[in-house]
């Protein structure tokens, strides 16, 4: 639900221990329908290859069973919440963690996260959207599980080589100017260095900036957009004609925009 299906686990792996460090946890909460999987032998199947893979990662899966309520109206509803579990782990293993990145942009988590920060633990967050304002204000660091490289695949490039020229990223706007027409782009170029050093010409920063032209940027994507750090973008990269090893962005379109009513996110 919120936007990372089909995330990489080998990829959330690695862009966790990105700066070098020892992974002591790798902690993931999968639902399973039980009824489903004891008359439906294709989802079954599925389910069993899926949680294998995710186990050849070094993952350690915590399976929440589909649960079906059925209210006064016979209306039926499923719930597999894995929010507790997530917290109770979270809690008695934070004494061997000095760092701890949560996957999920739900604002319950608000009092865990000051929780594990008062027990001296750096907490941060990955998400893709409708993502809790007051819980990304309280995590020491907040990304953006769309800006990733290959974190979350693209299906209609699956052949995708992230950053190489002809290839498809995703990325965000940092300057724009309406009156000239243009605007720059940047994108994560690779997994490793700090991602704090959002500088591209900065020699250690894992980013690269990217020249557009308004021409190349879909209709559906405003100037208000492009003035948001937050919004999210998908382009293609050509190579520069001006600058040695530069990019050009075209056919820019949009992934993802917070400030937009209709995103329906959570402003808790």
């Amino acid at each position: 639900m919120n936007g990372g299906y089909q995330m990489r686990y080998d990829v959330l792996r690695c862009f966790a221990a990105r700066e070098g460090g020892h992974l002591l946890r790798l902690n993931t909460y999968l639902a399973y329908d039980q009824e489903r999987g004891e008359n439906d032998p294709d989802y079954y199947k599925k389910s069993q290859i899926y949680h294998q893979m995710v186990r050849d990662f070094g993952w350690k899966i915590v399976t929440k069973f589909v649960r079906r309520y059925t209210d006064f109206e016979g209306n039926v509803t499923t719930k597999a919440n894995a929010d507790l579990e997530l917290a109770v782990d979270a809690m008695l293993q934070a004494t061997k963690l000095d760092n701890i990145l949560l996957v999920t942009g739900d604002g319950d988590f608000l009092t865990l996260v000051n929780a594990l920060q008062n027990k001296g633990c750096r907490v941060e967050l990955l998400a893709f959207k409708n993502v809790s304002k007051a819980l990304q204000r309280q995590v020491d660091a907040v990304y953006s599980g769309y800006l990733i490289p290959d974190l979350l695949p693209i299906s209609y490039e699956p052949k995708n080589e992230w950053g190489a020229v002809g290839s498809c990223v995703r990325g965000v706007c940092t300057k724009w100017f309406p009156d000239k027409g243009y605007g720059f782009l940047r994108f994560a170029k690779r997994l490793e260095g700090d991602y704090w050093r959002t500088d591209p010409r900065e020699k250690d920063s894992p980013f690269e900036s990217v020249f557009c032209h308004a021409n190349e940027v879909a209709d559906d994507v405003s100037v208000d957009d492009l003035m948001r750090r937050d919004t999210i973008l998908e382009f293609y990269l050509n190579q520069s004609e001006q600058v040695t090893d530069g990019f050009t962005a075209n056919n820019v379109r949009l992934v993802h925009a917070p400030g937009r009513a209709n995103n329906n996110n959570y402003s808790t």
